[in-house]
């Protein structure tokens, strides 16, 4: 069943990890080895999660790096769907398929 507006994965790691455990940005990116900037763009919701990232989140705050990007995958996924026309595409009959 499709998610109505899934989390950023952003948003999750705020509300899940950060606020309860009074933790920065800038202390979990020391966690993860990457840059502050880095984090910040994905707690911020400016960029994805990219299969790297994964991997880190991963490692330091559990889950697999599988449910970190398909988190991420559904979030895309969601905001495409409010967004992009397909009234003109159309169903292709192929002969052979």
């Amino acid at each position: 069943m499709a998610m109505h507006n899934p989390p950023h994965p952003g948003a999750f790691i705020q509300e899940v990890y950060l606020t309860p455990n009074e933790m920065s940005g800038r202390e979990l990116a020391l966690q993860l080895d990457v840059a502050a900037s880095t984090l910040n763009r994905v707690l911020n919701e400016a960029s994805g999660v990219s299969p790297e990232m994964a991997l880190r989140l991963s490692k330091a705050l559990g889950r697999s790096p599988e449910s970190w990007l398909a988190m991420q995958h559904n979030y895309d996924l969601w905001q495409a769907k409010q967004t992009v026309d397909l009234k003109k595409v159309h169903k292709i009959e192929f002969k052979y398929a």
